[in-house]
């Protein structure tokens, strides 16, 4: 796919992964919409950003667990560019959540969030491709733990196998016009609370012994929308090999 003047769709693309993948689509030639939830001021920088790279940008609201919002949101892009050709769906949440004080709350929270609204998004574009007969892409965020989870974040993991079985059903219903895959990223971007003795280990469980960097997901990315057009119903890992590595 060739990305130039090609309209795309962030999930999360306020910031994060999400901000470094909304960049790449603008220096690519595409135009990005940039969904957000709650960072309304994050979401307007990376709008802002995004068009003094040439190509033109907007920022849609919605809760991706609320179907009702993420139609709106959805139609608010298609009613400004028509077509929708890209749908990254990066937005998640991660929360730690040891299993003496696991709730119905944290599972129902990562499974809505991480889940649900990643197959709420694809519904809405893969309809509108498919009634339009136009061919486009959809790329997933799973987590290399959807194959070998840890301890202290159930729901979370549960989440993210979730995505990988969602992405090939999804392949399978849209194809063959649409490619849809799925990213499931390493230690690239550590959550704030992790300490300099969680750093060390987590880097020594890599085969790669370093952390990877968002550049490394885009670059997946990249690869999944403009080189991958026989490569559906697939979830590309970037790990650095902790996945094959065990331990």
């Amino acid at each position: 796919m060739d990305l130039r003047g090609k309209n795309c769709l962030v999930t999360g693309g306020a910031k994060r992964l999400g901000r470094e993948i909304a960049m790449a689509l603008a220096e690519r030639g595409a135009n990005v919409a940039v969904h957000y939830h709650t960072s309304a001021d994050a979401a307007r920088e990376v709008v802002r950003a995004v068009r003094a790279r040439g190509v033109d940008a907007m920022a849609v609201r919605a809760d991706q667990r609320r179907a009702a919002h993420v139609r709106r949101a959805v139609a608010q892009v298609a009613k400004r560019w028509g077509i929708i050709h890209v749908l990254i769906n990066s937005a998640a949440v991660y929360e730690r959540t040891p299993f003496d004080r696991l709730t119905e709350r944290d599972w129902d929270f990562h499974l809505e969030s991480n889940l649900k609204g990643p197959f709420l998004f694809a519904l809405e574009v893969g309809r509108r491709l498919v009634a339009e007969r136009c061919p486009g892409k959809i790329i997933n965020f799973a987590d290399w733990a959807a194959y070998r989870p840890y301890k202290d974040y159930l729901p979370y993991c549960v989440s993210k196998a979730g995505v990988v079985c969602l992405t090939q059903a999804l392949a399978k219903e849209l194809g063959p016009l649409v490619n849809v895959n799925a990213i499931g990223p390493g230690p690239v971007l550590l959550p704030p609370d992790v300490d300099e003795a969680e750093k060390k280990a987590i880097i020594q469980s890599t085969v790669l012994k370093r952390l990877g960097s968002p550049q490394d997901v885009v670059a997946a990315v990249l690869y999944l929308l403009e080189g991958g057009d026989f490569v559906t119903g697939h979830t590309l890992i970037v790990d650095g090999g902790r996945l094959i590595r065990g331990g």
